[in-house]
């Protein structure tokens, strides 16, 4: 019988705790995304102990929620059980070989952001709640960006060659990092009013669409277009780190 979903920060930790564990000893790049998402979570509840939030009950329930939608694709996966589409890409991505951290890392973060966060955030603050959310939204947002530029530093001291990038095509690198932060959680934030105000009947049909379109977005930055760009992308993973253990242990630094 599957153990219950975690109901607290701490037992999300936990959680993370185990995944990460179990991926540094079967050296699975599953344990990347995962190895970053510990740090935010950690940030989350350091945030909510020092008072940073509005609501800090609520966060901590709210970052529970979005975190349960991780970790619950994340058993669908490996039990072989129907998911979201843009969890699915990011599942498949994590599998092969070519995708650089920096594509692994950024298209789970694209089906986290883009499609979970907003779902999470209506979940917690239904209806007429919803307009309450928005400041403490926000600073989690915050959080996560801020995230994503040690993200940076640490996959470049990973991974040699990725400053060649720009030198081979000024614009491959928004091809491949086609994933801003600032018009995510715009889009989450949108994905929230929408839930928010759709009838329980046509919300499927809505999310099944977005899920659509979010898995779209996922592929783009995992297999760019463009035969240059793919090139240099096989470069620069031929100089990227293989030792997968050692991967998570630079990404799990606070």
């Amino acid at each position: 019988m599957p153990s219950p979903p975690p109901q607290t920060v701490d037992e999300v930790l936990l959680e993370l705790d185990q995944i990460i564990f179990e991926c540094r000893k079967e050296r699975s790049r599953f344990g990347f995304f995962a190895a970053l998402y510990r740090n935010v979570t950690i940030k989350v509840k350091e945030g909510i102990v020092a008072g940073v939030f509005d609501d800090g009950p609520r966060m901590e329930r709210f970052d529970v929620a979005f975190a349960n939608r991780y970790l619950a694709a994340l058993g669908s996966f490996r039990q072989h059980q129907p998911l979201s589409n843009c969890w699915h890409v990011a599942f498949q991505t994590a599998s092969n070989y070519w995708p650089l951290i920096i594509q692994q890392l950024l298209v789970a973060m694209n089906a986290h952001i883009n499609f979970d966060l907003g779902i999470a955030a209506a979940g917690i603050a239904p209806g007429s709640e919803l307009p309450t959310l928005r400041a403490d939204f926000d600073r989690i947002n915050t959080i996560l960006g801020r995230m994503i530029l040690k993200v940076r530093t640490d996959v470049e001291s990973l991974s040699p060659w990725i400053g060649f990038l720009d030198r081979l095509a000024p614009t491959a690198e928004d091809t491949i990092i086609n994933f801003s932060l600032n018009k995510a959680r715009a889009s989450a934030w949108l994905v929230a009013t929408v839930v928010n105000s759709t009838p329980a009947e046509q919300l499927g049909t809505k999310l099944s669409i977005l899920d659509d379109g979010v898995a779209k977005l996922g592929s783009l930055i995992a297999s760019p277009k463009g035969w240059l760009v793919n090139l240099g992308l096989r470069g620069i993973r031929l100089r990227e780190s293989n030792d997968v253990p050692h991967i998570i242990d630079v990404l799990s630094e606070m």
